[in-house]
């Protein structure tokens, strides 16, 4: 018996350590492995977000698409057949978040579901004057605890086609995945905010709350959206750090510093971002 539990004890810890040690060496094979030709018309084409990246971060993008593209599950939904190009798309806009922090940020991502436009999800919610909505809602995307992302590929595209409206439905969800991950909007409406990250997420989120409420989209860059709760804010301020960088940083220097710090990456110094006087456009609901 005690010869039995020894070898029992063995197994456990080889398996314990040999898997990480296994994932590594896959990963490090996949993101030395050369850029597909298709791979790349599909960037050009759908994802002109992609060429404001410098070129060591464009390299570095194509690694990550390769070990995500590896590791995540794609289901079509509603008769969708999922094919090499709505992968690539997918994961282009789903690394970028993570160009500066590590892949296993997103480990507890297991699967995408790609509708193919915007779906209904049956909702029951109370809003902030305490009214009570049950119904369907359109939705263009959802993230879910469990390590899913819902897509519609109709969003998807007309999202990524315009890389500097501030709005990205992958970006949007991704950025729920990483807020799970971390807990990024956890302590936002406290009244004394525990840490700087909060203090100043917080009172970016209470200035478009305020805006939203008064009916003034000008007061802030961000889409009003991001005032449903301070889960869709951090997912919205998101979407404009990597699509409008420089227009945010002149908006709110404090909210994009600390998304800069988050995020480990400084996409302000990467492109000019659009004309003073563009805004997103009217969105599908998001979550």
């Amino acid at each position: 018996m005690p010869l039995l539990l020894f070898a029992l004890t063995a197994l456990v810890l080889i398996v314990l350590i040999g898997r990480p040690l296994w994932v590594a060496r896959q990963r490090r094979h996949l993101r030395a492995q050369p850029m597909p030709p298709f791979w790349l018309r599909v960037l050009q084409r759908r994802v002109p977000l992609v060429a404001r990246l410098p070129a060591a971060l464009q390299a570095d993008l194509h690694a990550r698409m390769r070990v995500f593209l590896a590791d995540k599950a794609f289901i079509g939904c509603r008769g969708l057949e999922v094919t090499e190009e709505m992968r690539v798309t997918v994961a282009a806009l789903a690394c970028l978040p993570i160009l500066g922090r590590d892949e296993t940020d997103y480990d507890r991502v297991r699967q995408i579901l790609l509708y193919p436009d915007a779906f209904l999800v049956r909702v029951r919610h109370q809003d902030r004057d305490g009214v009570v909505f049950d119904g369907e809602e359109a939705r263009a995307g959802e993230s879910w605890h469990e390590g899913q992302v819902v897509l519609s590929w109709a969003d998807i595209l007309d999202s990524a086609a315009v890389p500097d409206d501030g709005y990205n439905v992958v970006i949007h969800e991704f950025a729920h995945q990483l807020d799970d991950a971390h807990g990024l909007s956890t302590d936002l409406e406290l009244d004394t905010p525990p840490h700087a990250w909060a203090a100043v997420l917080g009172a970016a989120y209470r200035r478009l709350v305020e805006a939203a409420d008064q009916g003034d989209d000008t007061v802030t860059l961000l889409d009003p959206y991001g005032a449903t709760d301070p889960c869709e804010f951090f997912a919205v301020a998101s979407e404009a750090f990597f699509e409008q960088p420089a227009r945010l940083a002149e908006d709110d220097p404090a909210l994009y510093a600390q998304l800069q710090r988050f995020y480990r990456l400084d996409p302000a110094r990467w492109a000019p971002d659009a004309p003073a006087g563009a805004s997103p456009a009217d969105r599908v609901a998001s979550t």
